[in-house]
């Protein structure tokens, strides 16, 4: 006779990355995440006497609620600076592969939606579930939840255009821009930036960083001009993706420096955002996927 939590840990098991791009993609945070399904997984363990039809969408709800009720609770107004989602390696080794998590610039839309709204649309447009799902999951009317992903869906697009370019296209951009960017050449980062480009950087208050984000492409050019003495002196760049797109990890002998993603404008295939993560705090994900250290403090 099989063993009753030897059966739950296997079911947990095998829903356990789906599980994860759920969540992170409601809080935008590693930690977060594993906090709630530890959350998750208490629960299961604790239901494993009852009889359960559908495993994935009991984990599924108790997971989302739970996110849910941290999401409602999170406030990022006392953090320095904008605050940007921690990345996710997703082409390293395959217990850091995150197939389903959302870009970091759809991340940063999404922190502008009500949390029953985020919800919502990352269950409907980036895992599928139906309206009648969700409904059931959230404890709202099927008619409640069509009106919630409209309003979403709506604000999502309004923000964020349906661009894709090739990774190619994005690598080859990405390298004149930290060229410009690390040499200070102001001239040829007026040529890659987009009019309307926005920048935010994120240093958590213990890096140098901007305490907002800079819109134009004069006061982007400028800025990033100025810091280029605080770009290390031998920059290696590496290449990898980061929440499913091209993004590039800035380093420092073995130190992570930088973690940086861009977006290209459609118009003009020039840079309309760039995402710089400087915060040694979100960098722990990525330094560890790929063999670095961070200035992290280390964990008690």
């Amino acid at each position: 006779m099989s063993d009753p939590l030897d059966t739950a840990t296997t079911e947990f098991a095998r829903h356990r990355e789906m599980l994860f791009a759920i969540v992170y993609n409601l809080l935008g945070t590693v930690a977060d995440t594993e906090d709630v399904l530890q959350e998750t997984w208490l629960s299961w363990t604790s239901a494993r006497g009852e009889h359960i039809n559908d495993v994935r969408a009991y984990l599924a709800r108790i997971a989302v609620n739970a996110a849910l009720s941290r999401l409602r609770r999170a406030r990022h107004e006392a953090y320095v600076g904008p605050w940007l989602p921690e990345p996710v390696v997703t082409d390293a080794a395959d217990d850091v592969v995150r197939a389903d998590t959302v870009s970091l610039g759809l991340l940063v839309v999404l922190e502008t939606l009500s949390p029953l709204e985020r919800a919502v649309f990352v269950l409907r447009e980036s895992f599928g579930y139906e309206h009648a799902e969700i409904a059931e999951m959230l404890g709202r009317s099927p008619a409640a939840v069509r009106q919630l992903a409209h309003r979403a869906r709506e604000h999502v697009h309004a923000r964020r255009p349906r661009f894709s370019p090739a990774p190619a296209v994005r690598r080859k951009v990405t390298e004149r821009f930290l060229a410009a960017a690390a040499g200070g050449d102001l001239t040829a980062l007026m040529e890659v930036l987009a009019p309307d480009v926005t920048l935010w950087t994120d240093g958590g208050g213990t890096r140098r960083a901007a305490h907002r984000p800079i819109l134009g492409r004069d006061k982007v050019g400028r800025l990033l001009a100025s810091v280029a003495p605080d770009f290390p002196a031998e920059l290696d760049i590496r290449h990898l993706d980061l929440n499913g797109e091209p993004g590039v990890a800035i380093v420092d002998g073995d130190r992570l420096f930088a973690v940086v993603v861009i977006e290209l404008s459609p118009e003009d295939g020039r840079i309309r955002a760039i995402y710089g993560l400087v915060n040694p705090a979100k960098l722990t994900g990525v330094a560890d996927a790929l063999g670095l250290v961070t200035d992290a403090p280390a964990a008690p």
